[in-house]
């Protein structure tokens, strides 16, 4: 028999935003008694810094440029490989998915992908390698519709509910500040996403028999915006007492001279030139923020998480009540971060540094395999997971998985992490490739290629219509010393005392880039 194993994933999380990577105003002590008894991941990398590439990286175990998914919008082919499948197929594990996916696009009204027709056919598996799969998005309607899963039981618990979801990707003002995507969420608690998650993981466990392997890849929307954990919860953190983030440089002009020193999308993007339509609402201007807004959403971020970490708790709890926590491997992690006022900027997207790079990434092995507790600062990936399920489940890595099992101390096996970005929009036409090694951060910019098709001018025109005048010849880039710069302000780019190490680098990432998927995969949806 393997170990049993619990994979725990949020969306758009911050490295820094549990008690156990020193956040002061957020309480996660569930999630810190795993770091504390397992093994936490103090640099721990994406492969992409949105959902679709991110998620499709841990299922499958392999690289964006393998698996295809170069960017939202880009359905995984449901010929993929997956870690759920290899476990059934390989060890008999029971599987299940309970939460977001996000390997198909969630823009889909005709119900063109499987992932969301499910929910309208009541299926609940089997599906990509699950028994059981359910799920549930950061919104539970759309234009009406229920999205998700969740969506259509929240229409049957509760209408008014359900019709008064605050919209997703709008940047209208709301809460206590007018902070954009930002509510105060009139819903129960008891009808919230993150609670239903964890009542049906509860419920899915009981389910199973003492002697069965299982594995549970438990998945909450949050802490993703919008910013809307219910009202009634909002008093754990008070928006009032809230200091600005570390990384905020404290002025528009402050902001303006740090941002001046990378490529131009970035200055663009504060000033409002540059629409970040591939990370965030396409009506949001960085420069309106307040420093209200951002403390208001980094509020309800902290309360979000919360939440999150009490379900967390209910689920071990659970393990514990079956007797079988000392045989159970927990893995906690997220797709991607969030920037949460850093450079005066909010959401993701094509933006290279450890806000959205950086992930929470725990592992607490089954105490039954006697693995001592440590903190590890070599670079590990999100290919990194799914040979780490294999090895406790006691059989091998499938041939088609990139990366290793999880090390267990800083043994000198990893050096480097590999994280690449590719616009969904053609005509914006953005590329590049980032490594982080020996405490360096490079960002490779590869020239623009505006204009040239990838789908979604076929399959959503209005989308490919949104354009950029910025350019990029393939000389630019991004060099940060994350030992003496953290918050990545300084770009040493262009510093001819770093021109070796810049070198260096590049070679080494060149070197490391597995072949691009051919055919290239389309973009069928704008998200």
């Amino acid at each position: 028999m393997g170990r049993k194993l619990l994979f725990i994933t949020t969306d758009q999380q911050r490295w820094d935003s549990l008690g156990c990577n020193g956040n002061r105003f957020c309480s996660t002590p569930n999630i810190d008694a795993l770091a504390k008894a397992g093994i936490n991941y103090a640099r721990a990398y994406n492969q992409n810094t949105v959902c679709m590439p991110a998620r499709s990286s841990m299922l499958t175990g392999q690289y964006v440029r393998t698996h295809g998914v170069f960017a939202n919008g880009v359905p995984l082919p449901e010929t993929a490989p997956s870690f759920a499948q290899h476990l059934k197929d390989k060890a008999g594990y029971r599987t299940a998915l309970i939460g977001k996916a996000h390997f198909e696009p969630g823009f889909d009204p005709q119900f063109k992908f499987r992932e969301n027709s499910r929910q309208r056919d009541g299926d609940y598996g089997p599906w990509r390698g699950f028994d059981y799969a359910i799920h549930a998005m950061h919104t539970a309607s759309f234009n009406g519709r229920p999205v998700g899963h969740y969506g259509r039981w929240l229409r049957e618990q509760s209408k008014e509910v359900f019709d008064a979801w605050p919209p997703l990707l709008n940047a209208s003002p709301g809460g206590d500040t007018g902070a954009p995507e930002t509510s105060n969420h009139q819903i129960p608690r008891g009808l919230y996403h993150t609670d239903w998650l964890a009542h049906l993981a509860l419920d899915w466990l009981d389910r199973l028999d003492s002697g069965d392997d299982w594995m549970l890849w438990l998945s909450f929307p949050d802490p993703h915006h919008p910013w809307d954990p219910p009202a009634a919860e909002n008093h754990r953190v008070n928006w009032r007492d809230l200091p600005l983030p570390d990384g905020y440089p404290g002025s528009p002009e402050a902001i303006r001279k740090i941002l001046a020193q990378k490529p131009a999308h970035w200055l663009a993007y504060y000033e409002g030139t540059f629409i970040n339509a591939e990370g965030g609402p396409q009506n949001f201007r960085p420069q309106q923020l307040s420093e209200n807004n951002i403390r208001e959403i980094n509020a309800k971020v902290h309360v979000m998480n919360e939440l999150i970490d009490e379900a967390v708790g209910q689920v071990m709890a659970k393990i514990a009540a079956k007797g079988w926590d000392a045989d159970t491997d927990v893995i906690f992690t997220t797709d991607h971060g969030e920037m949460q006022g850093d450079y005066g900027l909010m959401y993701k997207g094509p933006f290279h540094v450890d806000a959205l790079m950086r992930l929470p990434f725990i592992w607490r092995p089954a105490p039954s395999a006697h693995i001592a507790p440590a903190t590890v600062t070599q670079p590990v990936e999100q290919v990194d997971i799914a040979p780490t399920l294999c090895a406790a489940a006691g059989i091998a890595p499938a041939p088609w998985m990139q990366g290793k099992a999880l090390p267990t101390r800083d043994d000198g096996s990893r050096q480097r992490a590999i994280c690449e970005w590719d616009s969904q929009f053609p005509d914006y036409g953005m590329h590049f490739r980032s490594i982080y090694r020996d405490g360096m951060l490079l960002t490779k910019y590869e020239k623009s290629t505006i204009g040239q098709p990838n789908g979604l001018e076929t399959h959503f025109p209005f989308y490919a219509g949104f354009k950029t005048d910025i350019r990029y010849d393939g000389t630019e880039g991004e060099l940060y010393d994350l030992r003496n710069d953290p918050h990545q302000f300084m770009n040493l780019w262009s510093d001819p005392a770093r021109a070796g190490v810049k070198r260096d680098l590049i070679a080494d990432l060149m070197d490391h880039l597995p072949p691009a998927h051919e055919p290239k995969l389309e973009v069928m949806a704008p998200a």
